[in-house]
């Protein structure tokens, strides 16, 4: 199916319970990360996930994606729903859920870099622009943190670890959805994050005894919602519009975190963390906007392969 600037109503529902979802999950994490650390909490989420996914999968009787999909899949299945996690949840053991959300979403920029090198999508002329401004910022958010001690600091690099991984996923993942359905995407990444993470199973066991019941929601919740539904949608939506496009959508999570872990955690980045928050999504923006001679004459966008599993609802 080819790209196409025309609104479609499915892929704006999808990416809304992308955001959605992906924003709650930084509230999760954050509030989980009380009682698990970062590589049971992990292998809780990608394996529920996995569960989930491998049954609809085996449900529908899709078969096993293409020989083609399997290097986007496992490279996936290793950053993304590995690597990525591992980080993210490590760094917000370390810094507040806004302040997360707010040093991941630079990742716009960078799927926007290498989806013009290696997907041949273009280099808007303000992404380097954009570049400098959202990097100044994320200075700005570690001066902030550094009054706290390094280890706020290393929250701030561990966020960055996450926003430069899920970069090179969502551009691996573009041309491997030529080859396979997000279903099998999804549910064969979690799978082999989750075989990956199996060293950390006796330690996610006991933690979770020693834990209250809502560590274990928490467990549930990020596998069936922020990833297995998440990442579906994403998927879907994907198949309508461009890497760089889509990965802009998602700077509007740091403000609902902010307000979701004001409200059910009772924490806020400070002021100078919130500006340069700020200063990273606005240079985000930069980057993606378009000069109006640039929209007119923009490259057509390469065509996509039918997703079986649409619209089925996918970080």
């Amino acid at each position: 199916m080819p790209v196409s600037d025309k609104f479609n109503a499915r892929a704006a529902i999808a990416i809304g319970i992308t955001v959605l979802c992906w924003a709650s999950a930084f509230v999760s994490i954050r509030d989980a990360g009380r009682h698990l650390d970062p590589g049971p909490l992990t292998l809780g989420r990608a394996g529920v996930a996995a569960v989930v996914l491998l049954a609809v999968w085996a449900i529908r009787r899709e078969g096993l994606p293409k020989r083609a999909a399997w290097p986007g899949i496992l490279t996936a299945g290793i950053l993304w729903f590995g690597l990525y996690m591992v980080a993210l949840n490590w760094g917000e053991q370390l810094v507040d859920a806004g302040t997360a959300a707010l040093i991941v979403n630079i990742g716009p920029i960078l799927i926007a870099l290498l989806g013009g090198w290696l997907l041949k999508e273009g280099f808007p002329p303000r992404l380097f622009l954009g570049m400098a401004v959202s990097f100044a910022g994320v200075a700005v958010v570690s001066l902030s943190m550094s009054r706290d001690g390094a280890a706020s600091v290393l929250g701030v690099l561990l966020c960055l670890v996450s926003a430069i991984t899920y970069a090179i996923s969502v551009v691996v993942q573009k041309p491997t959805l030529k080859h396979c359905t997000s279903l099998q995407f999804t549910a064969f990444g979690n799978a082999i994050a989750a075989v990956l993470c199996l060293p950390f199973a006796p330690l996610l066991f006991s933690e979770l005894e020693a834990a209250p019941s809502s560590a274990t929601l928490h467990v549930l919740y990020l596998g069936l919602f922020p990833t297995a539904l998440a990442f579906l949608t994403w998927g879907y939506a994907l198949r309508f519009t461009t890497a760089g496009k889509l990965g802009a959508t998602t700077y509007v999570v740091p403000a609902i975190v902010v307000g979701l872990s004001w409200i059910l955690l009772d924490e806020i980045p400070t002021w100078l963390t919130l500006a340069g928050g700020a200063l990273a999504l606005v240079g985000v923006a930069i980057s993606r906007s378009r000069g109006r001679k640039q929209s007119n004459d923009a490259p057509k966008p390469p065509v996509e392969a039918t997703d079986a599993a649409a619209p089925a609802v996918k970080s």
